[in-house]
């Protein structure tokens, strides 16, 4: 039995061993447990589904090349056509398998918490800013996902300072990990009288939602100071020292949160971006410490510079780690992001398929299904 067939049969036992498990009452009355149960019964169904299909189809081929050899005349040509059809569903199936048996990325099935800010350009970035946050905002509506904005903090002229948000969906992060770092924009601004180009950049975070259970945070590590709200949100919202700036102090990463008018909101908000701040700079320091054969395989998440240029003048949109050039930034920024999202998501995984094939090339532990 080769490697892989050994991997399929423990697969199948923990299926097997899943399905009894969600089936006991115990485990109804254990909502967490059951969650996780769920989770790992759909991600090993596809799994063993696809693996036994692929054993079909290889019966098949393995029919047809023999019912071949005893045919002749119109009967071979049609037994011919059977195996060349049998043979190409082998190839999917296992294409398909090989891409389920990579190691699972630990944030996927995750919400995720996006951080825009206006960069280099002054006004001009904050109005970038504000476009792609709008972006954003209607790429989710597209895909049915939940927006909850934490912090929006408007700037002059009609852009953002800063704008914070959660997206909730269960493919929201793997759709969009890759938006995070600087956003580049080539236009001519409103306020340009002589209609001179301008190179403007904003900044995009990509955060994992953390929950409390991910990441344990020391109450005597948070140093908490509340202060009078600034700016629009209202006519109390100047009133009152509701405004709450968290420090964690071990690290020194600073959330402050103001938008609500009740203290224990803003402070609520902070923390849920604090957690999730954390959790990214843990898996990025686990990520830095991994071989490079590792990372290649499941990726550091970290921010690159200069990620995609937006050329207004020539309709254009590039994105520069892929080399991927799309001439229709009117309908990008109208929130139709599938094509790029699409296009990083099948590079993520062919660098992936890259690494598990050197890894297997050179000898190196290839994991199961759903992470080590």
């Amino acid at each position: 039995m080769s490697t892989v067939d050994d991997r399929i049969a423990a697969l199948e036992s923990e299926y097997e061993a899943v399905e009894t498990e969600l089936a006991d009452p115990a485990t109804l009355s254990d909502p967490d447990r059951l969650r996780d149960l769920s989770r790992r019964h759909k991600e090993l169904g596809e799994i063993v589904r696809t693996w036994r299909q692929l054993a079909a189809a290889r019966a098949d081929v393995s029919t047809a090349r023999e019912m071949l050899t005893e045919s002749s005349g119109e009967e071979r040509e049609l037994m011919r056509q059977e195996l060349e059809e049998s043979e190409a569903r082998v190839r999917q199936h296992e294409e398909q398998l090989q891409t389920l048996l990579l190691p699972k990325d630990p944030n996927e099935g995750r919400n995720v918490i996006m951080e825009i800010r206006g960069a280099v350009g002054g006004d001009e970035a904050n109005l970038f800013a504000r476009n792609l946050y709008d972006m954003y905002l209607r790429f989710a509506a597209t895909q049915k996902w939940k927006v909850e904005v934490l912090s929006e903090d408007a700037s002059d002229k009609d852009g953002i300072n800063e704008a914070v948000f959660v997206v909730k969906g269960p493919d929201a992060y793997v759709r969009l990990e890759h938006e995070g770092g600087t956003h580049r924009v080539q236009r001519v601004p409103a306020t340009e009288a002589k209609g001179r180009i301008h190179t403007s950049t904003a900044t995009v975070t990509v955060l994992p939602e953390a929950e409390e259970v991910d990441v344990a945070i020391d109450p005597n590590d948070l140093k908490i100071d509340v202060y009078r709200s600034t700016g629009p949100g209202g006519q109390s919202v100047n009133t009152t020292d509701s405004a709450v700036r968290i420090t964690h102090i071990p690290t020194g990463t600073v959330v402050a949160m103001q938008d609500e008018k009740s203290q224990i909101q803003n402070r609520a908000k902070a923390m849920v971006v604090l957690r999730s701040r954390l959790l990214k700079a843990e898996q990025e320091r686990q990520a830095a410490e991994m071989s490079a054969q590792r990372r290649g395989q499941v990726g550091s998440g970290s921010r690159t510079d200069k990620i995609r240029t937006y050329n207004f003048k020539e309709n254009r949109v590039s994105d520069h780690r892929i080399n991927l050039t799309l001439y229709k930034l009117d309908q990008i920024l109208a929130g139709d992001l599938s094509e790029l999202t699409d296009a990083l998501m099948a590079d993520k995984r062919g660098r992936q398929l890259e690494g598990e094939a050197a890894a297997a090339a050179g000898g190196g532990d290839r994991r199961g299904a759903g992470g080590e």
